[in-house]
């Protein structure tokens, strides 16, 4: 689904026309609709305006409920480090940058 696509969607569901969500986030009712058309896009302070308006997050504008994120497996290894205490989640947090850095500088010198 299309950002225009979603905007749609979340508006609706909220029941708002589109004057009232123009209003909401303060422009021209025609300008609003050629997001809801797709023939234009929102500056990233609009973006965000529309994103408060609706009450949803960026992500859920811009990315389909499973494009983003950890994998099935990640995401009850995250869960569970969330029992953990603050040290050991501090822990596991400082491994996991380390090895994000680890891999970045993998990266940048394979390109050179």
């Amino acid at each position: 689904m299309s950002f225009s696509d979603r905007l749609t969607a979340c508006r609706k569901e909220l029941r708002f026309t589109q004057q009232q969500m123009a209003d909401k986030i303060g422009m021209h009712v025609s300008q609003y609709k050629r997001y809801e058309s797709g023939s234009s896009q929102p500056t990233i302070d609009v973006f965000r305006r529309i994103a408060l308006a609706l009450n949803v997050s960026a992500d859920m504008l811009l990315f389909e409920p499973d494009e983003r994120g950890p994998d099935d497996r990640l995401k009850l290894q995250f869960e569970a480090v969330t029992h953990l205490d603050e040290k050991e989640r501090e822990a596991v947090e400082i491994v996991i940058a380390s090895i994000l850095h680890m891999h970045d500088a993998k990266r940048w010198t394979m390109r050179k």
